[in-house]
Formats: structure tokens, sequence, C-alpha cells
């Protein structure tokens, strides 16, 4: 989990800086093209980071890359005589094919690559430069000149063309000019299949010290395709070419679950190994050494956690291995078609399912489909050489359902006399349960059943003219979001020991025993949700090539998402008067703001329409006869995607729905049995943002330098820097520190406000030495060095978890709630990703490759030792910093693992068998004040990760080619932990949450033909 949301927040921010990383795997397709007509034989290299892949269009132009991982890319489309393309693009599920459009070199260059005396010639009319699009239709930024020498591509232009007729054994198959036997070459396709097993994977790595049993499991994945032209004779003489891909997979993988439960003893209420009294709270009296009675409510939900399984050797007594799997089924589509001279239509369908379950430390299995759909049609004309218009329209779909362990199968709550929260069918099962002492929380997932929708249409034209390359165009999305769902149905309970604790600590566990819990919250009500929000961009950019050594790109976009509405206007906010000191309710069905008077739109959020987004990019060549390179850029990037969760939280609202965040008190004494009640909430809502709240934005700006060095090696050094503005921040008013008075007991209080007056700053420089292929050998290496703070809730709030058993079910606010609602500049620290150095190395070497296995190596030795691929990838990193937490709940407010310590000056970093952190670094805050630990102020595990794959190509025929590969991640089986748990009144403190996998192998064989 803390892996899990360290990479949200890594997304977000680099999503800003329009850099993601990736994320799952995607099929990226297209076609490229010259002057209309497919063109075969280019290569097309896809980059991101040190990763890159290669392939080349195939006879019908088509390319394909058939697992990109999602997140920017760098696509390079290179071919012998023609001009070389670049394009950024982002890969994800629903990427539109990338279809690239080439041109001829000058004619003094196509005569100098061809070795051809110069001779009168008559010119040729001007084909259209090619400017590379954003699968958006926005223009690709900061584009490499078009002077840049060539790399040669294989030749596919005149081997194999009708210029030599293909007939030496050293050019290609028949297969593209005028020696074509037939039409059966013209179709291509494969078939593959990946296998894992068990056996020969690393058993799960134990942070409890303690072996289990390794699970029996394997993983399958097969993959078919083909594509070529459609004819049907009389009908369809000359049809559309198509491409069909089917992906069938079924992946199991092990885990280790480990947890503390209470013990036999424990659960009858045998508390006297606790060193400290137990103080009942109707007596102020401690218990006879310490044996506490247990509530009905207790005992049956105690029935839930299993019994220790290992020795008390750690600080966990419990652990098991499970399995999770995964069952995937994909099929992608399309056609294309061109009209005449003039025009393209071309189209594609994607559909994809997954059916996955998962189970958790007490054995609850929780299952999830998806069904996604997603087609687009585009279609391209040519007015003439230097004016062309590209239309599209996308549609897709995507529907997830969820179900918990306990859904119409057991009324765990109402079994256990638990009254107060949603005990519909859909909703059984125990409320969700936390601990300060390190217990694992129990809890599970809730049910959904939601489908979203977006329809997307696209414009754009591109003009050329004489040094300038101008696209305009614009943009419409319409999006749908429905949901099935609640926040919270079954309720949340924290345990701190405040009720037991008398002069002295409290137990947590004697609290649950006696059903008297700190907090609780709850949220039901109005599931059914349809939330509409249509986006807008405008665009205009201006490739100018002011001379060979020098091109800029200059662009401005407009873009506009507005907020978010429900279309039966069942939306709740707040109104707040200055300071806090009052609140009304705002409904969307009756906007007017009761204090100030003022009307709201349905949204009750006032929409932000000055989301002007200006971008420049440059490159120079200083001298003209160097190899050095230099490009600067500078852009500003909104992000539009900030609505959806915060109107999600206004749909769970009283008085539309059940809305509760309430405190244990002696005028509002809560139960197990009868918890969910408001009798301590000073507002019927637990959430509210303000009403002028802001879409976020980034300005990145970035420098880089470019050199070629002996030995092909290349050498590159950049600095990159962003800073976030109207980043959301969220805090609880009118609440205040432990053991301190009420400054304001008649201010409303309980719900958590959402503003956007955060803001970020990231500077990083990177310098990269990177060998070209030579010899058969090329690597990378890459070395960053990045600084970056923020007090923003979600680009640094995406702290890590907290407990070992925390999954998506209880988030850990931690590091997205302000602790002090009156300072929210003390919440401005290091980024929950800030990551200061980070190494990546690659190296690969080919033993090398003939047609037909010939080339420079034949008989046995050939066979043997040619056509061999191996390539190592390392990553190693410093530590992502983790927050330091005081579990306790903060007054004024049912919100807990917000409030943080004190340090005591002691040293922090120590190892001493599995613990990592000195526990006596850190102390409670003072009675009265606020813990004056930094936010994210520990610094987490470093990170390491060496991968290895092995591959080959065997060629039974000219036509046939059989790749076998074999795939290993984490080679050394070299255990990485992920983060420590900083609760410091955990007992888990400084041990490890979790760790990466161990060493896993692939085997994949795929045969194209």
């Amino acid at each position: 989990m803390a892996k899990r949301r360290t990479h949200l927040a890594l997304r977000l921010i680099l999503a800003l800086a329009a850099i993601a990383p990736p994320a799952v795997a995607s099929e990226y397709h297209g076609q490229i093209l010259f002057g209309g007509l497919a063109l075969p034989g280019a290569t097309i290299t896809a980059t991101q980071g040190t990763k890159k892949l290669s392939t080349v269009s195939d006879s019908a132009g088509n390319y394909t890359f058939a697992d990109l991982p999602d997140g920017p890319w760098k696509i390079d489309v290179e071919m012998q005589l023609f001009t070389p393309l670049h394009a950024d693009i982002t890969i994800a599920p629903a990427t539109s094919p990338g279809k690239y459009d080439l041109t001829l070199l000058p004619i003094d260059q196509l005569l100098a690559q061809t070795k051809i005396l110069k001779a009168p010639v008559t010119p040729l009319p001007a084909a259209p430069k090619a400017v590379a699009k954003k699968p958006d239709g926005s223009p690709a930024d900061i584009p490499k000149p078009a002077e840049d020498t060539p790399r040669p591509s294989d030749g596919f232009l005149v081997n194999g063309s009708s210029s030599n007729a293909a007939t030496t054994q050293y050019a290609l198959s028949q297969a593209f000019g005028n020696q074509r036997p037939g039409t059966k070459g013209l179709y291509n396709g494969g078939l593959g299949l990946t296998l894992g097993n068990s056996t020969f994977n690393a058993r799960p790595y134990s942070i409890s010290g303690i072996q289990t049993d390794k699970p029996s499991y394997n993983l399958v994945t097969g993959l078919a395709s083909i594509g070529g032209p459609i004819k049907i004779p009389h009908i369809l003489p000359q049809g559309p070419n198509f491409f069909v891909a089917y992906q069938w997979s079924r992946i199991n993988t092990a885990a280790t679950q480990f947890g503390l439960v209470p013990t036999a003893a424990q659960r009858t209420g045998d508390l006297s190994g606790v060193a400290t009294p137990i103080y009942n709270p109707q007596t102020g009296l401690p218990f006879a050494n310490n044996q506490v009675p247990v509530s009905t409510q207790a005992a049956a939900l105690l029935a839930l956690y299993p019994l220790p399984n290992i020795p008390v050797t750690s600080t966990y007594n419990y652990q098991i291995p499970v399995l999770n799997s995964s069952h995937t089924d994909s099929l992608e589509s399309h056609l294309d078609k061109t009209l005449g001279r003039k025009d393209q239509l071309y189209g594609t369908i994607n559909f994809q399912s997954i059916r996955s379950g998962s189970t958790n430390l007490f054995g609850f299995t929780d299952r999830t489909s998806t069904l996604g759909l997603n087609t687009s049609i585009n279609w391209s004309h040519r007015f003439n050489q230097r004016l062309f218009t590209y239309a599209s329209y996308k549609f897709s779909r995507f529907r997830t359902l969820t179900t918990p362990n306990f859904d119409n199968r057991q009324n765990i709550s109402g079994e256990a006399n638990i009254t107060g929260n949603n005990q519909d069918p859909a909703n059984w099962g125990p409320p969700s349960l936390n601990f300060s002492s390190g217990i694992s929380p129990l809890t599970d997932a809730q049910s959904a059943f939601n489908r979203n929708r977006t329809d997307a249409f696209s414009l754009s034209a591109a003009i050329y003219h004489g040094h300038h390359n101008i696209t305009v165009g614009g943009d419409l999305r319409k999006q749908e979001f429905n949901y099935f769902t609640q926040q919270d149905p079954r309720g949340t309970f924290a345990f701190t020991g405040a009720a037991t604790q008398g002069i002295t600590t409290g137990s947590d566990l004697a609290d649950f025993l006696l059903g008297t819990p700190d907090t609780s919250t709850i949220a039901f009500g109005n599931a059914d949700k349809y939330l509409r929000q249509p986006v807008y961009d405008l665009y205009a950019a201006d490739d100018w090539r002011i001379l060979p050594i020098l091109t800029i790109n200059a662009a401005i976009r407009w873009e506009y998402g507005a907020p978010i509405t429900e279309i039966k206007n069942r939306l709740v906010n707040l109104d707040v008067a200055p300071g806090f000191i009052n609140v009304m309710q705002v409904l969307a069905s009756d906007p007017v703001g009761p204090l100030t008077g003022s009307n709201y739109p349905t949204s009750l959020l006032r929409p932000d329409r000055t989301n002007f987004e200006p971008r420049v990019g440059v490159s120079w060549r200083p001298i003209p006869a160097s190899t050095i390179v230099v490009r600067a850029g500078y852009g500003v990037y909104h992000d539009t995607s900030v609505y959806q969760s915060t109107t999600l939280a206004l749909a769970q609202q009283a008085p539309l729905s059940t809305s509760l965040s309430v405190t244990n008190t002696p005028t509002c004494p809560l139960t197990l049995a009868n918890g969910f009640t408001p009798c301590s909430q000073t507002t019927a809502n637990t959430f509210a943002v303000d009403p002028n709240f802001r879409v976020g934005y980034a300005q990145t700006w970035q420098l880089s330098v470019q050199r070629d060095l002996p030995a092909a090696l290349q050498l590159t050094a950049t600095y990159f820097g962003a800073k976030g503005s109207h980043g959301p921040q969220e805090f609880y008013p009118n609440t205040y520190a432990l053991g301190g008075t009420d400054p304001c007991p008649s201010c409303p209080s309980g719900f958590l406000y959402k503003t956007s007056n955060g803001s970020s700053i990231r500077n990083s420089g990177q310098i990269q030495l990177r060998r070209r292929l030579r010899s058969g050998f090329s690597a990378s290496m890459i070395y960053t060095y990045a600084h970056s703070i923020d007090n923003d809730a979600f680009l640094g709030g995406q702290g890590h978890v907290t407990s070992s058993a925390q999954t998506e079910a209880t988030p850990d606010p931690s590091a997205s709630v302000a602790q002090n609602w009156r300072d929210l500049n003390a919440e401005r620290s290091r980024s929950s990703f800030d990551q200061r150095h980070l190494l990546n190395l690659t190296g690969q070497y080919t033993s090398g490759e003939g047609l037909g296995g010939g080339g420079l190596m034949g008989g046995w030795r050939g066979r043997l030792l040619k056509e061999w691929t191996v390539v190592t990838t390392i990553a190693a990193g410093s530590g992502l910093p983790d927050n330091p937490i005081y579990f306790a709940a903060i007054p004024g407010a049912a919100a807990f693992n917000i409030i943080r310590p004190n340090p005591t000056g002691t040293p922090l970093y120590i190892h001493s068998g599995n613990v990592h952190l000195n526990a006596a670094a850190f102390t409670a805050p003072v009675a009265g004040q606020f813990g004056t630990a930094g936010r994210n102020s520990i610094e987490g595990p470093d990170s390491f990760t060496l991968n290895a794959s092995l591959a080959r190509t065997f060629r039974p025929s000219k036509k046939i080619f059989l790749d076998g590969r074999i795939d290993a991640t984490n080679l050394l089986n070299h255990a990485v932990f992920t983060a420590w748990n900083t609760q410091i009144n955990s007992t888990q403190f400084g041990v490890p949450v979790s760790a990466n996998a161990m060493r896993s192998m692939q085997a994949t064989l795929r045969l194209r033909f």
C-alpha cells in the first residue's frame, strides 16, 4: 500500500509537469505514411527514461508496441532518405493510434545519401512537412530540428523495392515492390505465450522473520494477432487494412500477510500482561489484575480475528501466505482505409475485461470486476500540399464492480447488535476498527458499482508555409461519472486508550473489549450519484524553423474543465463565515448562500475559466559543425481532474445522507452498540470546500545541453524545475491541541475543509551518459539529484501507511490533513516523493543478427551464438520521506493520524534486529501544544532493483520468426523495504511496513509470421 500511495503522489506531480511515471502496460500501435500511402521499413523507437524499445513498420506501414508501460514516451520515426520525426505522447489504455506522415529529405541530402552524382533534375512538388501530434491533437513539445542527420534504418526503401526487384539473397523477402507473387504475404500476425511458475520464484519476504510455506501458483498469458487487407471480389477489391489482437491472462501471485492479533487470553479480558493499571471508565478505579469485561459487540468482532500462529519473537504474532488472482481478457482491432488521394479514414475498437480477487490478513476475499470499451474514428483530409485537417470522435466506457467478502452473505453488524450503520445486504460486514498500539486494523472493501463514460470530439488543422508549421485546433470532452457506492456505510471506530487511561496511559485493547471507542465516523445514503463534467480546450502552435541551427516552438493553450455537477442536484456544501465562527448549509437544488446572500452555481463551486497555458521550446545548435545541441522550454499545465473527489464528498453529506464524525465525551458517550449518534457533532456535515476553489497549475522549465563524445558516447546534462500553485489543502477548523482548552466552544467543528492555497517547488539536475549501439553493446547511465517541498495536501499528502494491514478502505491522512489549521505554513516540508538521489543503469549486449541466420557467422557457431540479446537494468536511490505520527483523536474532530510528536534530540536511525528507528527519538506532544516534528521528517529506506532479461530470435524460414525471452525481476533476491512504521505509540514503530517482491522469473515465446 505504501508503494501504491507513493506512486500516486509521484504520478500527480509529474503529470502536472508532463512527465508522468509509468503505470500499467498498454499496447501502442499506428501507421507510417508517405504522402498518404503506407510506408514499410521505417524504424520507430519509443523511449522513456532508460527504457528504449524499437520496431519496424510492416508492409502496410503498421507498427505495434505490445506492452508499453503507461506514461509519457518519446517517439522517434526514422528512415533513410526521409526527414526524422519526433513526438511526445502519453500512453494510456485509451491512447489513439500514432499515425506519422514522413517527408523526403531535400534534394541535396537525398543525393548525398544515395551517393548519386548530382545532375539536372526537375524539382518535385514540395511535400508537406510532418508535425508530430499528441494523442489529444495538440502539438508535440520541443521537436528536434529537421536538419539533424538521420540514422540509417535498414535500407528498406531500396532493398525489396521496385528499384532492384529484390533479386539477391541479401534483399528482403518479396513483400514490397513489383516481385510479390500473389497476395498471401500481405498478411502478418503472431502467437505468443508467457509462462511463470512458483517453482522458479523466490519465497515472499517475511517481515516478522518467521518463514511460512510458499503457495503454488502459475502465471499464464496468451497473445494472438493478425493483420492485413480485407479483400472481397467485386465488393471490396481494395478493402481496408485491419488488425486484430487478443490477449488472455490468468495470473496468480503470492503474498505474505502479517499482523498483531489479540491472544486467546486477551479475548477473555485477561490483560494482566499490561504493565500499567487499566481503569474502569465508569468508576474511575483500576480493574483488579487488569481483568476487563468483554462486551457482546467486542466478542462478536473478535471472532473475526485469527488466533496467533507464530512465536512472539517479533512485533507480530500472526502471519499467513495468501494468493491473489487476476484474470484478464483484452481484444483490440482497428481498420484503416485510404479514400482517394486526399482522404483517410481509420478507427479502433478496444475491449478489456479484468476479474481479480484479493485476500487480506483476516481471510476476507474481495472481488473486483472491470469492463472497459473504447472506440475511435478518425478522418484526415488534404486540401493541398500546405493545408491538412484532422477530425476524430472517441468513445469510452468503464465499469467497475466491487464485491466485498460479506456482501449478501453474513450481516456481521446486525448479528453483533451494532446499530446506526447501514445494514443493506450489499453492505453487510463489520465496521472498521483502528488501534493506536499496533493491533491490526479490521477492515474490508466497500461495495461499489460504478460506470464512467467519455465522449470526445477533436478538430484540428495543420498549415505549412515557408519556415512555419502551424497547428490550430480544439477538443470537447463530455465526461459522465455514474456511481453506486457509499463512502463508509459500515462505519469506523478508533480506539486510543483514552477511556481506560485514568491517571496513566490507557489500553486501546481494553477500550475495545469494553466496547468504548474514542471516535466514530460514518457516511452513507444517496448511493446513486450521476456526475457530469464538460472539458474544453483550444490551442495554436507554430513550429518555426528560423535557421538550420535554430528552431522555436511557441504555443498557447486554453483549457477549461467545468466544476462537476450532479444531474439531480444532490450536492451539499457549507457557506462559511469569516473565521469559521458559523456555517450554513447550501444545497445545489437551492444554491443560495445564506450568509453572503450570493448565488452559487449548481456545482456549488464557482468556475475558473482563466486556464491559459503558454508554452515555448527552443532547440539550438550554437556551432553548426559541432554536435552540441541546446534545448530549453517553459510551459504551464493545469490539473482539471481535481473536482471529482471533491464532488463525491459533497454528494455524501446531510441532509441527503447520514454523515457523522463524533468523539466520545462525558456528555456524548459512545459504545460499539450505539456509536453512530450525532450528539457531539456541531454541524451535520463532515466535509466542505471553498466555493472559490481554483484549479491547480504547474509552471515547468528546463534546460539541457547535449554533445556527442568519442567511442559512440553521448552526454546530456539537464536542469528541470516545476512550481505548483493553487494546490489543494485540507484541515479541520476549530480544532485544538491535545490537553488544551477549546477556544471557541460554540464554533462549528468536526468537518474537513478544502481550499486551494497550497504550493510546491521542485528542482532537479540530471546527467545522462549514453553509449549508442556499437559492436553489439549499448548502455545508459542516468543520475538525478532532486529536491521537492510543498504544503499541498495531495502532492505531498499521499504519505506512507503506518500499519501493515492498512488498505484502501482505511486511507492514511497523516500527511494530507494539516495538524494545526491556524498554521498551514507549518505543513511546508519535503514532498512524500522527494527522492534526493536516483541512479539508473542499463546495459544491453546483442550478439548480432543476419537475414536468414546468415551474416558474418555461419554454420553451427552462427546458429548457436547469433541473435542473443542480454539486458540488465539497475536502479538505486535514496529513501523517500516518512511522516511521524502520534495516534490520537484531535480535539474537535473525530480524526486521527494527524497529530505529530515532539523530537527529543536522541538519534533516530538505529538498526537493532528488525527495528530501524529509535522510539526514544520522539515523545508525545506537550499538553496544549501541537507536535513540533516536521511533516515527512523521517528518511525512509533506500531503494534498489536489479532486473535482467535474455532473449533470442530464431528464424525457421524467411517469413517465420520465433522469439524467446526470459525475464527475471529482483535477480539477486535482495529484500528492499518500502517504508518504516512511523507511528510512535505503536509497538511496531521502526519496523518495516512491507518489502518489494522477491525474485521472480517468466518465460515468453512468440511466433511471428
